[in-house]
């Protein structure tokens, strides 16, 4: 050892190893606070904790209970009213079971690899969305502000179709149930039935005259409808007190709203394949056409289903997982909740097509008697001859089979003549072909079947149950998607902020629940998400992608999961996720701007739906609704580009002193070359041990030199240290 080697070692250790005693006594003079401030810390071992900025106190991060609770409430968010009345009437539309193979092929290349994404951010970074795409790229930061803008839009409208569904619970305890049908009328002569009714239906009259009490256009807001007023107050109430303690309340609520719909749907299912025409109804539903398949519409919708089903871009998603411990196998979760969503579609799809399958055929049984009376009729008359009615066929009990027989016969014999027979071919196939989906299938079809079920209100106290389920499911990762960011970035108490934000839509919500309700409901539904969220999405993508760097985020992830993903995630994220984000954006503005604005508003007087165009105020809301939802996207960045906020972003880590403890801040990282790993935000950063040597290099350092463990030893800088360049991390 050279002689001096001591002296070496004595000035080594004056400048680099320090006591707390020596550390706090050698900082600035001047820095009187400082002196008088005590530092209290805990000899404990490193974890997790989420530091809040601005607060006293260092909490740990509320976290899921158990991972079948997290998986459950990723299930509620992403399942959803679209999986019971979208996915059917898209599979029927779109070419049956061929329908699936294309939703398939786009689920594993849209659908899993984004979500994925979503979830893996979240669980990384530990925020909301504002905290997330702000630590990714502050200048890309308004990505997560559109996101709650979006979810607060969609919260507006989606808890009136759970106040629908909740009202309908409440009329089901009866029997028969009310819209079983038709309403007489009486004056002081006769009593008759109701014309409105008569004209269209019992379900569709219950729905439009007695639920809604609908109103002829938008224009007429006809005042507000007070039984529906107090459903959507009770739906709000439910939010409310579900998400008031975020996760510990709503995760426990988790275990019956997500499970519950899958128990209706097996026994419907179960129910409905006992019953006549079932079978029929499925077997229209597999009947691939294949020639439709090849069509570009095909694609579009099923792409645009794969987006909206798992929720992409409200930052639910995101906002779940970031309550999740670091070492969590997300993808795994993203594998399993996308195909759990796909095959609850299926399920959904059976269920639905198995009840309209006995539906069709007692409406086709009720045709086939009337038009049999019809045909009894013209032969007693003498227009048809009983010659050409087959021997075998008995008019006291004529199957479906034998009607089609005599019917095709009369067709053949009376060709010139037969129009004006009037007479209905009664096929099943026409029933079945009458798509309907939404409200339409809810409260409409779905209705007029249970009519029929033995124990009808049985199955219509389950059926509004499971849709009020499905409804809260995805409503309480909507409200997460606004709570969670905001509570992140602004530091607001929770409780509060969720009873102000239900009261707030509540209030806002009022427009829904006038007599021309509905037609805001279509409006919202149309133009608050669809572009945005594309949008949003697209953005996101790019931000991981090319922003924040590719290769960096795969690292983070090999560094989180333990293992690296498979290399089809790089190029599913980097080339072909953003090319088909992008065909569907443009798809869907040439969709819009080919489909005329409008809405289906209800005649009175003819008791049938007439397309109605929206007046000019109407699409000066549609387009505002577009314009406000994106528009955090380009306000953040000008404030960003222009320097118009000071964000710090020159340290790395900056220290906010208080009287009993230190606080670390999270820094913002825009133009940064450091990836997740190396540039860790203050959730990540472990508590400080001072049961070991602390590493700090002089007050006139510009570097800061790093513990062997490769973490900082002490971690806290003064706020006025010069911008640290990032390779020296």
């Amino acid at each position: 050892m050279p002689k001096n080697s001591k002296v070496v070692k004595r000035e080594l250790d004056d400048e680099v190893i320090e006591s707390v005693k020596d550390l706090l006594s050698n900082e600035d003079s001047a820095d009187d606070a400082f002196k008088k401030s005590e530092l209290i810390v805990d000899v404990q071992e490193e974890k997790d904790t989420d530091v809040e900025e601005g607060s006293e106190v260092e909490d740990e991060r509320p976290a899921w209970n158990s991972k079948l609770q997290y998986i459950l409430a990723q299930v509620g968010f992403s399942v959803g009213l679209g999986n019971v009345w979208r996915f059917p009437y898209l599979c029927q539309k779109n070419g049956g079971g061929a329908y699936l193979l294309p939703y398939l092929i786009l689920l594993l290349v849209i659908g899993i690899p984004l979500f994925f994404l979503e979830l893996s951010v979240g669980q990384r970074i530990r925020r909301g969305s504002i905290g997330v795409w702000n630590y990714i790229s502050p200048k890309l930061g308004g990505i997560g502000f559109a996101s709650c803008v979006v979810c607060f839009f969609v919260a507006l409208y989606y808890n009136v179709i759970i106040g629908w569904s909740l009202f309908y619970f409440s009329q089901s305890f009866q029997q028969p149930l009310p819209w079983d049908q038709c309403p007489l009328v009486k004056n002081a002569s006769h009593t008759f039935v109701e014309p409105e009714c008569e004209k269209s239906s019992a379900t569709t009259y219950y729905w439009y005259r007695e639920a809604l009490n609908i109103s002829s256009s938008i224009s007429e807001s006809g005042g507000l409808n007070w039984k529906m007023t107090v459903c959507l107050l009770a739906a709000w109430v439910v939010v409310c007190l579900a998400m008031i303690k975020g996760i510990q309340s709503s995760g426990k609520i988790m275990y019956f709203s997500s499970l519950f719909p899958y128990v209706v749907l097996i026994c419907f299912l179960i129910r409905a394949l006992l019953l006549n025409g079932s079978i029929d109804g499925i077997r229209h539903m597999f009947t691939p056409e294949l020639e439709i398949m090849l069509e570009p519409k095909v694609w579009r919708e099923a792409a645009a289903q794969v987006f909206f089903a798992l929720g992409l871009g409200f930052g639910g998603v995101i906002a779940f997982s970031s309550y999740n411990k670091r070492d969590n196998n997300c993808h795994f979760d993203a594998v399993l909740v996308s195909f759990i969503n796909f095959f609850t579609s299926i399920l959904a799809t059976l269920v639905v097509f198995a009840v309209l399958g006995f539906k069709a055929n007692v409406i086709n049984e009720k045709c086939i008697a009337e038009n049999l009376e019809m045909v009894i009729k013209l032969v007693k008359m003498g227009n048809i001859s009983q010659d050409i009615i087959p021997h075998h066929i008995n008019f006291s009990a004529v199957t479906a089979e034998d009607y089609h027989l005599v019917y095709d016969i009369i067709q053949k014999v009376k060709e010139g003549e037969f129009p004006s027979l009037h007479l209905n071919s009664c096929q099943i196939e026409d029933e079945l072909n009458k798509a309907v989906q939404g409200t339409g299938l809810a409260f409409i079809a779905f209705t007029e079947a249970m009519t029929h079920f033995p124990a009808s209100p049985f199955w219509s106290v389950m059926f509004f149950l499971m849709l009020v389920n499905l409804g809260l499911g995805s409503m309480f990762g909507t409200i997460e998607g606004i709570i969670t960011p905001i509570v992140d970035t602004f530091k607001v108490r929770k409780e509060i902020l969720t009873v102000i934000c239900c009261l707030l839509a509540f209030c806002i919500g009022l427009m829904f629940v006038q007599r021309s309700g509905n037609y805001f409901v279509t409006m919202f539904d149309d133009y608050s998400a669809t572009l945005p969220l594309l949008i949003v999405v697209i953005l996101e993508n790019i931000a991981v992608s090319f922003v924040y760097g590719i290769d960096k985020f795969m690292e983070d992830l090999k560094d989180m999961l333990g293992f690296a993903p498979n290399r089809y995630y790089y190029y599913m994220w980097k080339y072909i996720s953003p090319l088909m984000l992008l065909s569907l954006l443009i798809a869907s503005i040439v969709n819009m701007g080919l489909s005329p604005p409008g809405y289906n508003a209800w005649i009175e007087d003819k008791a049938t739906e007439e397309f109605l165009s929206y007046p000019t105020w109407g699409m000066v809301v549609c387009i505002s609704l577009m314009v406000l939802a994106i528009l955090p996207v380009p306000i953040v960045f000008f404030i960003r580009r222009c320097n118009l906020i000071d964000d710090s972003s020159g340290n790395l880590a900056s220290v906010t002193y208080k009287r009993g403890r230190v606080l670390k801040e999270p820094i913002n990282l825009e133009g940064d070359d450091a990836s997740l790993i190396h540039g860790k935000i203050s959730s990540e950063m472990s508590s400080p041990n001072f049961g070991k040597n602390i590493y700090r290099k002089q007050s006139g350092s510009p570097t800061l030199d790093t513990a062997p463990n490769g973490r900082y030893g002490i971690g806290y800088l003064m706020a006025d240290m010069p911008d640290m360049p990032e390779s020296d991390l």
